[in-house]
């Protein structure tokens, strides 16, 4: 797959994702694109200034809508979660072929999440202290490695009390401020560089649109259908992704 068409899939899978098309399976398909035409920790590096931006409009959209409250639960541990998952990056980005499967392992847990999320919706739940922790853990652990934070989290509000909007909102406080945490972690790692970011300055205008894009494309597609596309093409590089040979 050529370069420029694997980073505006990239850019494309995004807009939908924060307009609220697909939940976090469209943005779980992105790293996986991108490994097909870089080395595994380049390619977790170089989508971080896509999300950042996607963030300030899905934050400008969302402003003050969330449950402060339910967020600063989470926060403290998901900063202690992206800090291990930064340094366990920057190991890892020496290694590719061992990253590029432990990638293909992550994408199977977002297929795994996807398949089940349904179910969460009828458990009977007493929200626990603890339970928000781990959560927040794992979701600042799994954005710093393999930009896949969201499943955890999504899970975890499945079982909250909250409106969809607030839902919604609460997703996109939580990680914009971890997407905004990770970038010390991935300069350090020396997965993103200034070369790195020129390389991708064509697609950042093309954020916005793909936004408005995928709360457009909502309306006029069956959610369920696109998810489970999502899902089949998932599957397909998780597959490739953990059957990666060495170059």
């Amino acid at each position: 797959m050529p370069y420029a068409v694997a980073i505006l899939l990239a850019t494309l899978l995004i807009g939908l994702s924060k307009g609220g098309l697909g939940g976090p399976v469209p943005v779980a398909l992105v790293t996986p694109i991108l490994v097909t035409v870089m080395p595994a920790g380049e390619a977790v590096g170089i989508v971080l200034p896509l999300l950042m931006v996607a963030d300030v409009f899905a934050l400008w959209v969302y402003w003050k809508r969330w449950d402060t409250q339910q967020v600063k639960l989470l926060l403290p541990m998901a900063v202690l979660g992206v800090a291990m998952g930064s340094l366990l990056l920057a190991s890892l980005a020496q290694h590719d072929l061992l990253f590029r499967r432990i990638l293909g392992a992550f994408t199977l847990l977002v297929i795994l999440y996807k398949i089940g999320s349904e179910r969460l919706r009828t458990v009977q739940y007493q929200p626990q202290r603890w339970h928000g922790w781990l959560v927040g853990w794992l979701s600042g652990f799994a954005s710093a490695l393999a930009n896949v934070g969201a499943p955890p989290f999504t899970a975890y509000m499945l079982l909250q009390n909250v409106s969809p909007v607030v839902f919604i909102a609460n997703t996109t406080l939580l990680f914009a401020i971890v997407n905004a945490l990770k970038l010390p972690g991935v300069l350090l790692a020396g997965v993103l560089d200034w070369q790195h970011f020129t390389g991708i300055l064509w697609a950042l205008p093309l954020i916005p649109p793909s936004i408005w894009f995928g709360r457009k494309f909502v309306g006029w597609v069956n959610p369920r259908v696109f998810e489970q596309i999502m899902i089949v093409l998932l599957f397909f590089a998780s597959i490739a992704l953990l059957l990666s040979q060495p170059k």
